[in-house]
């Protein structure tokens, strides 16, 4: 029988946001975890001559595995060979590679709770048995080492995300050392998410590379590089794992986006542009973390990094689906429920991504202010 994974409930969120908007309803669209910006400027003009120029077809770009490999180099202090670099169809592929390269069916595999639900759903699909970990505000929402040691029997591997997706926590240096030593100690094969790295309002977040040189990290140009809808991304794999990486990438997927590797290959070299959408983003953050509190909403996740802000609602819902759904008809404002981060506690979360213009940052607040203070005061 074909396995059953749960449905990804932001999606239907969505969707109802987009009929509105069709409607002629004024949506903000805060519950896509994706920067409302485009890719730099100079990586759209070298799309648009390559376009004239080149008719494209399967390929993968040697240039482009080679400036990965130098950002490894440059930023963590870290030698990369290029080869070890699998171009991917964005993250979610990456992700699928590391998975399969690493784990037989029945294999268990580690992860936080709350987390992104494609982890968990993921693994499900590729008959994977996910052991959550109930990671609250006394773990500040991360995985931790001591969590990893008192798991019995061991699991086969551990899946990490820092900048974490839904809370934007990071993992402490030191923490990120004492996992990999855990991990290395028990035989726990490490797979480490680091979509939303370059997105740090606190220290930058190490990658896993800098304390476990065997890990699998995954990584994409859509939100640093603000590049969702070009689907490209990467995978980093240890050397006696290149081949079958690449045979899988070859037969479930190909290759990634001959246009999207020639302009990915620019998007490196704009970080005064990428930099100043952190700026922003830094902006509404602040903005949140000012106007939340004051509508009753004081129980946030710390938001170290990426663009999201999750925040506990308990004292308002049991269902955080049908509440963000009145919020979206009510407020025309579309966040997505903590039910699809954690299925065992979610329903008393809402996740905001702040990943749009600070004038709108601004309106959504206005609107949700007196729809949480008529909630604040039926309570």
């Amino acid at each position: 029988m074909p396995v059953e994974i749960d449905p990804f409930h932001a999606i239907t969120i969505s969707r109802t946001a987009h009929r509105m908007g069709a409607e002629g309803r004024s949506v903000i669209h805060m519950e896509f975890g994706q920067p409302s910006t485009g890719a730099p400027a100079a990586a759209i003009q070298a799309a648009h001559r390559i376009l004239d120029a080149d008719g494209m077809g399967y390929w993968e770009s040697p240039e482009l595995k080679a400036r990965i490999a130098a950002h490894y180099a440059e930023m963590y202090g870290v030698a990369v060979d290029p080869e070890r670099i699998i171009l991917t169809c964005g993250a979610s592929p990456a992700f699928v590679l590391a998975l399969s390269c690493l784990f037989s069916p029945g294999a268990r595999v580690a992860l936080a709770r709350p987390g992104y639900v494609a982890y968990r759903n993921t693994l499900k699909a590729l008959h994977l048995i996910p052991v959550e970990l109930p990671c609250g505000e006394a773990e500040r929402y991360q995985i931790t080492a001591a969590a990893i040691e008192r798991l019995e029997p061991a699991p086969e591997g551990l899946i990490i995300a820092s900048p974490a997706n839904p809370t934007g926590t990071i993992i402490p240096p030191d923490e990120l050392a004492a996992i990999a030593a855990v991990c290395r100690r028990r035989g726990i094969a490490l797979v480490s998410d680091e979509i939303y790295h370059g997105l740090s309002y606190i220290s930058p977040a190490d990658s896993m590379l800098q304390h476990a040189p065997d890990a699998l990290i995954v990584n994409s140009f859509s939100k640093y590089f603000s590049m969702a809808g070009w689907r490209l991304g990467w995978l980093v794999v240890p050397d006696h794992l290149v081949d079958a990486a690449r045979a899988r990438m070859g037969n479930l997927f190909l290759t990634p986006p001959s246009l999207a590797q020639h302009a990915g290959l620019i998007a490196f070299d704009c970080r005064d542009e990428l930099e100043g959408h952190i700026q922003t983003y830094a902006r509404n953050r602040d903005r949140l973390l000012q106007a939340l509190p004051q509508m009753g909403l004081g129980r946030i996740a710390p938001p170290d990094g990426a663009f999201y802000i999750y925040a506990d609602v308990g004292h308002l819902t049991n269902d955080s689906l049908s509440f963000c759904e009145a919020l979206l008809h009510d407020t025309g404002v579309a966040l997505a429920p903590g039910l699809d981060f954690d299925p065992v506690d979610g329903n008393g979360f809402i996740r905001f991504s702040f990943a749009v213009s600070t004038d709108l940052i601004a309106e959504a607040v206005r609107r949700i202010e007196p729809w949480f203070a008529a909630r604040q005061g039926s309570g």
